[in-house]
């Protein structure tokens, strides 16, 4: 009877040893997923490389939208009430601004600038978004913006905004926000996070889409991203 209470406390002992490293063997087979969530939730940030031609110009002209202190790169919290307002706003400037070709907009390929009067391609939807948002009293280090590529190897310019729970889009080709990671682009370059006039390669940049020029409401040129060459 002594022999058999042994025996079952044994085997107890075993089977709670047994669940215990169970246990501890799908935590440590979590870990990986978890680091691969938080992996396609920032965009990864490569070396410094040139702005687009059209954000550079854009700078000469108004020196004061371009220019800052080198600050600390910024991640907002997103709460409810932020996540409602980059939604109304990604929507409201969409619906609001009229697309137009620079070429037909300006008598120039590329031109960024504000659609004050109502007009302007995707770059100009991006520098308003930012602007609202900026005035509302969201940080600029928060707000980004990125060129990127579509599958049919085109360029288009989003505004990037960078939270604690990833990077999300506002795209004038799209009414949602998105994380960067479910838009369908390449993402090529962005502005840096400090100071606001530097910009950088994203991911593992190839050798063929760049930045802007227009065409409809997108904006693309062709060429070296990573040496700054372009050809329109």
């Amino acid at each position: 009877m002594m022999l058999d209470i042994v025996i079952f406390k044994i085997l107890r002992l075993k089977s709670a040893t047994l669940v215990i490293a169970a246990l501890t063997a799908n935590a440590v087979d979590a870990q990986p997923a978890a680091a691969e969530r938080e992996r396609f939730a920032h965009v990864l940030v490569s070396e410094v490389t040139q702005p687009p031609p059209g954000w550079v110009e854009f700078c000469a002209r108004q020196p004061s939208e371009c220019a800052g202190p080198m600050t600390a790169p910024r991640e907002l919290a997103l709460s409810g009430d932020a996540w409602m307002e980059l939604v109304r706003v990604n929507k409201w400037v969409n619906e609001t601004i009229k697309p137009l070709t620079d070429l037909e907009h300006w008598d120039m390929v590329e031109r960024w600038s504000y659609p004050d009067d109502g007009y302007g391609d995707c770059e100009d939807y991006v520098l308003l978004k930012r602007r609202i948002l900026i005035q509302s009293g969201w940080p600029r280090e928060a707000l980004l913006v990125t060129v990127v590529s579509d599958k049919k190897g085109e360029g288009h310019a989003v505004l990037m905004v960078t939270t604690k729970k990833g990077d999300y889009v506002l795209d004038n080709q799209n009414k949602d926000v998105l994380l960067w990671s479910k838009t369908g682009y390449r993402f090529v370059k962005r502005q840096s996070q400090s100071p606001p006039g530097v910009w950088v390669l994203l991911g593992n940049p190839r050798p063929a889409i760049a930045t802007a020029t227009s065409s409809g409401s997108r904006s693309f040129y062709s060429g070296s991203p990573a040496k700054g060459r372009f050809r329109r």
